[in-house]
């Protein structure tokens, strides 16, 4: 049944009543935003940004690393579609963590038994584009990227009043628009028309188009927020990246002072500053500019003080800037929204971002004991408790829980169906292998659109890549070496081929449109399909040769010893108190 059909008058006058309550509670305990507290962060996802002066060939980049770890990770591409004049667009309420069992219908299949009983106008023409838990591109090469930010617990708003959720703002953006601030707009003023939230909170997306790429976070206000207020149901906004900068958002805001006269750098909410003042998250008195995440979603946690779980961000700005020497030191809130590279990044640079674990820092998950004879950085991907206590992790960028990874390049010189591209990654980006998907394909691979974590399914390009990974931990300091050389074949020799296959793609479109579009739907399935093909045959070769923690030459013929690192040997001796044998005596 329709969660609104059960809000009769005296139903909202009671539910009025708990919340209320709860509001008090929370005022009582004080207030925490929701992704900032390291003994319970979510699942969360990290986004990586690039401008186009920062890529080595004038992409503009956008990342996605969707870390979950339950969700559906089903990809689906919609047809570009024309309608009648005065028709409507129904709005639905697509939970980004909801899976489902695929005997019961998959998420995409079935979301629409969801209907807010809420419709808008349709436009005349809705642009084609991929999808998997959010809208990642369509064909005029609008592109995005999320990450959960959380924000003030009285902030939010878990009831239906809150139409949107940022699944369907991300997909309507993705029918409507063509550039980022057009996505941009309508986002913020579809949620504050008709509110925001429940089921999502603070969120942050990477918003770009070839030409530029701007940070934009959105978040509820609160709970008792109805349509008949006439207040705006959301609050936003959203603050351009410099074109030759790099940025990062690591399930934090990012978006500090702003100045909302400067409109080529700033958008935002009306309600931006007055909110805040309203409910005492900031004192125009106090002399203090206006901050837009000390006051929505404050944080005082550094990479240090966080001890490894707000490591990202710091991580990030010293792996692509490491002249500017920031110390882990420095509270989040403190480093800077963006930073100009030491080097310009290419799309194969921002891969191997999404693939980093922190290595050669302090944060490295394999120093000391923590990842074993084998150098494993995946295991304690999370904090946990002993005798009574909470001990943090570094919370890595290339954590082992994604559904899937996300790049994406929007590219001035092409047209757009073949300027944008997104490179998809199924599972744990350390063990995948990215695939391109052009922006304007017109199928995607079956196999893309299937599967489940709780029912292996050979059909599923997904399973693939999770039956690489699973054998890779086992013995990963070795089999981690057989998945780079496989990497770099498939991955890298795409990235390789883009240049060629872009050339020959261009020459077909100009002569005919439909013919270029044909050559690249064709391209991107077989390509993906010849990967997906070969991981099962890694995952093969991986198991037979590490079966029993020996090494098998398969070629060979033989088998050898597989070598433990003298200091666990010395670590295993001591704990267990082992003997040595004892010597023979000389004769």
């Amino acid at each position: 049944m329709n969660l609104r059909k059960l809000f009769s008058v005296a139903g909202m006058l009671l539910i009025t009543a708990v919340l209320l309550t709860a509001i008090v509670l929370a005022a009582q305990e004080g207030e925490k935003c929701g992704s900032n507290l390291p003994e319970s962060l979510p699942d969360g996802c990290t986004v990586v940004i690039v401008g186009k002066d920062a890529s080595v060939d004038g992409s503009v980049m956008t990342t996605h690393t969707c870390d979950c770890g339950m969700c559906d990770w089903t990809w689906r591409h919609v047809l570009a579609a024309d309608h009648k004049l005065g028709t409507m667009r129904k709005i639905y309420h697509i939970n980004q963590f909801r899976t489902r069992p695929p005997e019961k219908g998959l998420k995409w299949d079935v979301y629409k038994e969801n209907y807010t009983e809420v419709e808008i106008p349709q436009v005349l023409h809705t642009y084609a584009y991929h999808h998997g838990m959010f809208g990642y591109m369509n064909d005029q090469q609008l592109a995005i990227g999320e990450s959960t930010i959380g924000t003030r617990d009285k902030m939010e708003n878990r009831t239906p009043s809150a139409t949107f959720d940022i699944t369907m703002l991300t997909l309507l953006a993705m029918e409507r628009c063509k550039t980022a601030r057009e996505a941009i707009k309508l986002m913020g003023s579809l949620a504050e028309k008709h509110g925001y939230g429940f089921t999502d909170t603070g969120e942050m997306l990477a918003v770009a188009d070839p030409n530029e790429v701007w940070i934009f976070e959105i978040m509820p206000v609160g709970p008792l927020w109805t349509p008949e207020s006439e207040k705006p149901g959301a609050i936003w906004c959203a603050q351009r990246v410099p074109d030759d900068h790099v940025s990062l958002c690591p399930n934090e805001s990012r978006i500090g002072e702003i100045d909302l006269k400067n409109s080529d750098y700033f958008m935002a909410s009306p309600n931006v500053i007055s909110y805040a003042i309203e409910h005492g998250y900031y004192d125009p008195k106090s002399g203090k500019p206006f901050n837009w995440k000390k006051a929505y979603c404050p944080s005082e946690y550094s990479a240090s003080s966080s001890r490894g779980t707000r490591v990202r961000l710091w991580c990030f700005f010293d792996l692509v800037a490491p002249s500017h020497k920031f110390s882990p030191d420095t509270p989040n809130m403190e480093l800077p929204f963006s930073v100009k590279p030491d080097k310009k990044l290419s799309v194969q640079d921002v891969m191997k971002i999404t693939r980093n674990k922190f290595q050669g820092t302090p944060f490295d998950p394999i120093r000391g004991l923590q990842g074993g004879p084998f150098k494993n950085p995946n295991y304690l991907p999370r904090p946990f408790k002993l005798d009574g206590k909470t001990y943090n992790t570094a919370r890595i960028i290339g954590v082992n829980r994604a559904e899937y990874v996300t790049v994406t390049q929007c590219r001035t010189w092409l047209p757009n169906p073949i300027g944008g591209i997104v490179w998809l990654a199924f599972g744990a980006q350390d063990t995948s292998c990215f695939m391109p998907l052009y922006a304007g394909i017109t199928e995607i691979p079956e196999s893309f659109k299937i599967g489940d974590h709780w029912v292996f399914n050979k059909d599923s390009a997904r399973w693939a890549f999770d039956y690489v990974d699973f054998h890779t931990q086992v013995a990963y300091s070795y089999a981690i070496k057989d998945v780079r050389k496989a990497q770099e074949k498939w991955e890298g020799g795409a990235a390789a081929r883009t240049p060629t296959i872009d050339k020959v793609a261009l020459e077909f479109y100009q002569k005919n449109p439909a013919q270029g579009i044909e050559f690249l739907t064709d391209y991107c399935i077989n390509n993906a399909n010849s990967v997906v093909n070969f991981w099962w045959e890694l995952g093969n070769q991986i198991l037979v040769k590490y079966n029993h923690l020996w090494i098998y030459d398969t070629e060979k013929r033989k088998m050898n010893r597989m070598k433990y690192p003298e200091w666990w040997l010395r670590e295993l001796v001591k704990y267990d108190e082992l003997e040595p044998q004892p010597q023979k005596k000389k004769k």
